[in-house]
């Protein structure tokens, strides 16, 4: 066959064609061209196939760089020669030529370019069983180290993207694993090549590149954050067509794209991010149905993004946030509440305050919602949503008792909340200190005042450790004597003298509140029951009245003077009727040191007081020593009536034997403390004895036979 083409060209010619000398090639190439033209008008097919195979074999594979030129030009004149029977003959001619583009010369692979430019140009559709590998090709040339084979490589791009646009024999399915391969190539010469490709592809009607999405949509957002500004915006534009194509369309594959969104959400890139985010957001209201079994993992990407540093995206996540929890989807049709919870539970501990509220906002409403399913997986989230308990934020505080009091409507629920409360109190005393009163209060709005007290104080009243019962009881004195929100409570607790359900509450309370002898006072005080309170005062020893006692006293005194105990400064204008709340009141001017501001207090208001007929003075001289006493016809004391409804003496004693328990616990404590200092003491003259008692060994002993003496 090379004998044939031999002689068919002329040994001149094919000289010419490997010639050094541009102008050499190019005129034997168009003599190529015309002696291949005649062959075609007679016929002559395998005459031009011979000639096809000498170019390939003797010149385009040729080690020599000139004439692998040669055979390039040579190949391009033979489909120009054959002009419309070129096709039959492509299968020879396409392949050296693409083989080309890898070659070592740049010159050659510009000539590859030029050649295969020509060959498009005779051939035009035909040429597209070839695409794949030509684009392939491309690929690779548009990052090519030469400017000019770059430039070559653009003119037959553009070429092959007419003949694409043009083609009904382009196969985009057999496309798509080409360019999805290629989505993740970092050059930014590749990159420019393949978006500009999706975008010629996505402008030609009959080619759904829509459909295709999904398997090219996460290299586009990877180019989001190219360091290229041109190759970023060209990236935008692409996909801002996409979305809009996708807005007018009815069918289209959410899913698939939403996994890709969630992801590049959490992108380290701005740009990418707030773009990924606004897709989420318009996905959520067209998605439907198709989105429900990804509201996990899109709730996932939004909350992150609702704390994030650009307020733009923080903007579009809130929005798509609301837009999500607005959708009441079935469990029924694969609305996974389980998942939903994990993703809540998870961002409870994200580090951002704004982010942590909408997890529990999620809480809220799937709760209410889906009850049911909810409480399913109590078990999981219920300790999270404890620990949330000791946030650094009061709001995320609030929110969380919000979710807890839903919660708590079961009695078990709310008695195991209250149960970790006081666990919690115990462990962390600051906590108790600085949020104690913001917890329970809030509670109390939520679940009522007397629910919450009594469960407080049936729990505080086993409670083993001695000392946190009586902070824990004082705490809770103190917000029930000072917070608005338990002011139906007191009222109640006025009435306890005369009202069954005041009389039940004062003794639920009283249970624990013993804990604490300025605690119980307080809730004397707070019931009317003056008597009790006296005989409370009465009752206590040398070793109650301790600094911890009179800073509690110094507590009460001066909230004697709030609006909450003006009922009682008012009963004082009545002394008479009201002479065990004389007493009772003396009896604590009686413990205060003299010199305290709150002695000062309790004395001023005293000094106030009316006396009536009724009082004598056993010391008229001492102002400051008035110990009444009731005539034989006068008033008898309010809470005297009602000493058949409340039994009082039983409540006395018990008072006396926890304040017992605690003057033992106490003794107990300063006993371990003496133990443990004697056992250390006793420790360290051990240590000091057995230091001193091998030095003085060491004395005595005579010098090692190894050791270097004095000769």
């Amino acid at each position: 066959m090379a004998a044939d083409a031999l002689s068919i060209i002329p040994s001149a010619v094919l000289r010419n064609l490997s010639d050094k000398l541009y102008e050499k090639r190019k005129n034997a190439a168009l003599e190529i061209e015309g002696i291949v033209k005649q062959l075609a008008t007679a016929g002559e097919h395998e005459k031009i196939s011979a000639v096809i195979a000498l170019l390939i074999h003797d010149f385009t594979y040729s080690p020599q760089a000139n004439h692998r030129k040669g055979g390039l030009i040579g190949l391009a004149a033979v489909t120009v020669g054959l002009t419309n029977e070129a096709a039959q003959h492509l299968e020879q001619i396409v392949p050296p030529v693409i083989s080309s583009f890898g070659d070592q010369d740049s010159r050659v692979r510009y000539y590859a370019c030029e050649a295969l430019y020509n060959i498009a140009k005779v051939v035009r559709g035909d040429f597209i069983i070839y695409f794949n590998k030509i684009f392939d090709a491309l690929c690779k040339l548009a990052a090519d180290s030469d400017a000019n084979v770059q430039s070559a490589a653009h003119l037959l791009d553009r070429l092959v993207k007419d003949i694409v646009t043009e083609s009904d024999q382009f196969s985009i399915e057999e496309f798509i694993p080409l360019l999805r391969e290629r989505m993740n190539v970092l050059n930014p010469y590749v990159r420019q090549f393949l978006v500009g490709w999706i975008t010629v592809l996505d402008s030609v009607p009959d080619i759904d590149m829509l459909g295709f999405l999904p398997d090219f949509l996460d290299g586009l957002f990877n180019m989001l954050s190219d360091s290229s500004h041109e190759i970023r915006q060209q990236a935008d534009a692409a996909l801002s067509e996409f979305l809009q194509e996708i807005k007018n369309s009815p069918n289209v594959d959410y899913g698939r794209m939403a996994e890709i969104l969630v992801r590049r959400a959490g992108s380290t890139d701005e740009f990418t991010r707030l773009t990924s985010i606004t897709w989420i957001n318009e996905f959520v209201k067209l998605g439907g149905e198709q989105l429900v079994p990804y509201y996990a993992d899109i709730l996932g990407a939004i909350l992150p993004c609702i704390s994030d540093e650009e307020e733009k995206i923080r903007v579009v996540a809130r929005e798509t946030n609301e837009e999500l929890r607005a959708i009441k989807a079935d469990p029924t049709e694969g609305f996974d509440i389980g998942a939903i919870l994990s993703i809540a539970k998870r961002e409870l501990n994200s580090e951002h305050e704004a982010t942590r509220i909408e997890a529990l906002h999620w809480f809220s409403t799937l709760l209410a919602r889906y009850r049911v399913e909810f409480l399913a997986y109590l078990n999981d989230i219920f300790d999270p949503l404890l620990n949330a308990l000791s946030d650094p934020s009061d709001a995320v505080v609030l929110l969380v008792l919000e979710v807890h009091a839903c919660i708590a409507e079961e009695s078990h629920h709310f008695h195991h909340l209250v149960s970790y409360l006081i666990r919690t109190f115990h462990n962390n005393h600051v906590l108790l200190e600085k949020r104690g009163a913001l917890i329970v209060r809030r509670l109390c709005v939520l679940l009522g005042a007397e629910k919450v007290y009594r469960e407080f104080s049936s729990i505080l009243e086993s409670e083993i450790d001695l000392d946190f019962a009586s902070v824990m009881v004082q705490a809770l004195n103190l917000i029930l004597l000072t917070s608005t929100e338990l002011g139906e409570l007191r009222s109640l607790l006025k009435k306890s003298l005369v009202d069954s359900c005041g009389k039940d509450l004062f003794q639920s309370l009283y249970a624990s509140w013993r804990h604490s002898p300025m605690a119980t006072i307080s809730l004397c005080l707070l019931a009317q029951a003056y008597s009790h309170a006296s005989c409370v005062i009465q009752s206590l020893g040398e070793e109650d009245i301790n600094v911890k006692f009179l800073v509690q006293l110094d507590k009460l005194i001066r909230l004697l003077e709030t609006p909450v105990f003006a009922y009682l400064r008012l009963q004082l204008l009545e002394p008479g009727k009201h002479t065990w709340l004389l007493k009772t009141l003396y009896g604590l001017l009686m413990l205060l040191p003299q010199q305290s501001a709150a002695f000062k207090i309790l004395r001023t208001r005293l000094k106030t007081v009316p006396f009536s007929e009724n009082l004598k003075r056993t010391s008229s001289a001492n102002p400051y020593s008035q110990i009444l006493q009731v005539t034989e016809d006068g008033n008898r004391n309010q809470d005297t009536q009602n000493y058949s409804a409340i039994n009082f003496p039983s409540l006395l004693q018990q008072f006396e034997n926890m304040q017992q328990q605690h003057r033992s616990h106490l003794k107990g404590q300063l006993q371990s403390r003496k133990s443990a200092s004697a056992a250390t003491l006793s420790q360290e003259i051990q240590r000091y004895e057995e230091v001193h008692s091998s030095s003085l060994s060491e004395i005595g002993r005579p010098p090692s036979r190894t050791s270097k003496g004095i000769s």
